[in-house]
């Protein structure tokens, strides 16, 4: 059971979306993907939900020699978000990690100035906004992203991903106003694991989705 690529899993996403939209439960929304897996998975939410579409760009801070586990996260210029549980147990310190905050914000304005173009980011002040992932492992990276899209002043904050670990969900809840998460499998190791096609998105394609979704619509 998972989903054939992002596209696929955002269809299925984009389903309960629509419901709660339906409900009247998504006044005036604006979805924010978590670029580069997330913006293919925002798309079809976007497009079921009538709404914007943009970037919120967050970079992981992965543990020494285990790029992939994060131990927090970096969104805007906020200061980092650390888990200090993950920290001390790993012999880890804020100060030890300054040198990789430095490399993750530095490619985290990089990212912004290419996807964004000189656009600035939308008013989120009253609105519904939808942050979309295509997946929670840790959850370290949709925390950053729920916390500084919290400073927005957001009538309602939704965190949307296709599949995540079921302990890093409940622990979202108390981050996000709704969680919408179809898939959450007891044996969840890595997103990875849930999609036939897990491949790594470039650049150049996310840009091309985020022109697509802005582009006039002739259905």
């Amino acid at each position: 059971m998972g989903f054939r690529d992002r596209a696929a899993a955002g269809r299925a996403l984009a389903g309960p979306l629509r419901e709660l939209s339906e409900r009247g439960g998504l006044p005036d929304p604006v979805v924010l993907a978590l670029p580069r897996g997330g913006i293919a998975v925002a798309a079809p939410v976007a497009r079921a939900l009538g709404a914007p579409l943009d970037v919120l760009v967050v970079r992981k801070i992965g543990a020494p020699h285990h790029e992939e586990f994060a131990v927090g996260a970096l969104a805007d210029d906020d200061p980092p978000l650390f888990d200090l549980a993950t920290l001390a147990r790993l012999g880890l310190t804020e100060r030890r990690l300054a040198a990789k905050v430095e490399r993750e914000r530095e490619e985290l304005r990089r990212r912004e100035r290419r996807y964004r173009g000189g656009r600035p980011p939308p008013d989120l002040t009253g609105r519904s906004v939808v942050i979309v992932d295509d997946g929670l492992a840790t959850g370290a990276t949709a925390r950053a992203a729920l916390r500084h899209a919290r400073r927005g002043r957001p009538a309602r904050l939704v965190l949307a991903v296709p599949v995540g670990a079921p302990d890093s969900v409940a622990l979202m809840t108390a981050e996000a106003d709704t969680v919408v998460c179809p898939l959450r499998p007891a044996g969840f190791c890595a997103v990875g694991q849930w999609y036939d096609d897990f491949a790594q998105l470039s650049d150049a394609e996310v840009l091309d989705i985020l022109d697509a979704h802005r582009a006039p619509h002739t259905d």
